[in-house]
């Protein structure tokens, strides 16, 4: 038991350097933290306080492990360290991601589970402090032992010793990661002052009028994880890259032309609500703290201006099935569509509630009940992470109220089936992506008229087991529109032409689109 004790109080301590990106390198050294819970268990004479000590030990330990864990889970999945300041609600959607892959009740399983270890962890590490120091005070020459090893602390620190990898004998992997999470929770509140005032300092609060756009429709369309990896040579891409290929030449024969460039998002792997901020807003939205404090705010947004404008807004948010105030508050929608009112019956699809193309032809019915302009948000989630299963196009007059993808969710594997193989994870990608785009390009041709204007865009690049390690975060942008007077205001963009933008097409800042749209279609 001893053994066993001081094994945990050597080890444990050491792993948050190994979650936050140290490697195996970070669990060679000498734990601070034990050492001075062991001398203050050796030292303090009243058995309450030895035991508080101790507690408070565990409790430290545990909290860098949970912060370690959080930091190596964002950075697989949004390519960014942990945030407590800011990644509350990154956390709790996240636990509705599990859930929709694992169900509620698997995902129920999993957070209890998660909550025993931690409990277990905080009092195994109090109680082998305990025993350390108990079994050290018995002994003879147990407190030189602690004493000399905590001396040899103070000589690995004096000289700066490293093992061969470069990670400090001299070890405070738990308290260097608590300190790390604090620094990057008060920086990200100092931002909020500067970010304040670049949100009051909007310069298009007045009506742009879009003379333009007159009589037309705008619809802002986000696809969900549409990367720039997603049109690299890779073999899960072959077939983004035939669908655009094929969607090019369809679209040309529906009367349709495009251009194309490249937005840089500012996340990675999830968080969409803040692209879809920021290009709304044209203010760089990086945290869900931001985000906070531009709904608090007056930022004139893209679907607010058309409002003001004359256009009817509207958002189709299938994913969302509760109240968004915000939705009428800050964005202007005069019509908010949600997986509540879209009338959909058939299958779930992972996260995506409905697939993209039943989405499509809801918004087709119900702009045709708006007798002018409209200017609308669509969020196509299709291609959410998990990734399977996926609906495939049927005909659009067989779409009924869903019911008719219900042996397409049945045929496709489960989530658990296919995660523990990144090449089928980044397959099932490649294949969600090109359905996406697919559902779009099919409902252009079949429903488009020369009085819409597309803006296709990407929310953010996919999660790092499909975009690799140090993916930029640029997404494809596409303006799509049959009248060739909206293509020739943008001409000065210096935008590729067609849908499929190459590796050296522009890229802006995704805060930059708002204010550069509205100079060229606002006069």
């Amino acid at each position: 038991m001893t053994t066993a004790a001081v094994a945990a109080l050597v080890v444990l301590p050491l792993v948050p350097g190994v979650l936050g990106g140290g490697g195996a390198a970070a669990l060679v050294g000498l734990p601070v933290e034990s050492i001075v819970a062991v001398l203050l268990v050796l030292t303090v004479a009243a058995r309450l306080s030895r035991g508080l000590a101790a507690a408070a030990f565990g409790c430290v330990v545990v909290a860098a492990l949970l912060a370690g864990a959080l930091d190596a889970v964002f950075r697989a999945t949004i390519d960014r360290p942990f945030n407590p300041a800011d990644d509350g609600r990154a956390v709790l959607d996240g636990y509705g991601v599990v859930a929709d892959a694992l169900g509620p009740l698997g995902a129920a399983s999993a957070a209890l589970l998660a909550l025993v270890l931690v409990a277990a962890a905080a009092a195994g590490l109090a109680l082998a402090a305990l025993r350390t120091g108990a079994v050290a005070r018995a002994h003879p020459r147990g407190r030189v032992a602690v004493a000399g090893v905590a001396v040899a602390w103070i000589a690995l620190a004096v000289v700066g010793a490293h093992s061969a990898q470069g990670a400090p004998l001299a070890a405070a992997r738990s308290g260097g990661e608590l300190a790390e999470t604090t620094e990057r929770a008060l920086a990200s509140v100092r931002e909020l002052a500067a970010f304040d005032r670049e949100v009051r300092g909007d310069t298009l609060a007045a009506d742009p009028g879009f003379a333009a756009l007159r009589g037309k429709d705008v619809v802002l369309v986000f696809v969900e994880s549409y990367g720039r990896v997603s049109l690299e040579d890779a073999p899960f891409t072959s077939r983004i890259r035939q669908t655009l290929a094929q969607g090019e030449t369809d679209l040309a024969r529906a009367g349709y032309d495009g251009r194309s460039a490249f937005l840089t998002s500012p996340t990675f792997g999830g968080v969409s609500w803040l692209a879809h901020a920021t290009l709304q807003a044209g203010v760089w939205v990086d945290s869900p703290q931001k985000y906070a404090r531009l709904l608090d705010g007056e930022r004139a947004t893209l679907s607010g201006l058309f409002g003001a404008a004359g256009w009817h807004t509207m958002s189709v948010v299938p994913s969302n099935g509760r109240d968004w105030d915000e939705g009428r508050a800050f964005y202007g929608f005069d019509t908010m569509l949600d997986a509540r009112t879209m009338g959909y019956r058939g299958p779930a699809f992972g996260y995506a509630r409905m697939p993209d193309q039943y989405t499509w032809r809801v918004f087709h019915d119900r702009r045709s009940d708006v007798p002018g302009p409209v200017m609308a948000e669509i969020d196509l989630v299709s291609s959410h992470t998990p990734w399977t299963p996926l609906p495939e196009l049927v005909p659009w007059s067989q779409l009924g109220d869903g019911r008719v993808f219900a042996s397409h969710a049945a045929a496709g594997p489960s989530a658990a089936e296919v995660w523990g193989d990144p090449a089928r994870v980044r397959e099932l990608y490649g294949a969600s992506i090109a359905y996406s785009l697919e559902a779009t390009f099919s409902y252009l041709e079949t429903f488009g008229r020369r009085d819409l204007v597309v803006v296709l865009v990407g929310d953010h690049q996919p999660a790092p087991i499909v975009s690799g390690t140090d993916a930029s975060h640029d997404v494809p942008v596409t303006i799509i529109a049959q009248d060739p007077a909206v293509l020739d205001a943008v001409e000065e963009w210096g935008w590729e032409r067609g849908i499929h933008p190459s590796a050296s097409a522009p890229v802006w800042r995704m805060d930059e689109f708002r204010d550069r749209f509205v100079a060229a279609f606002g006069g």
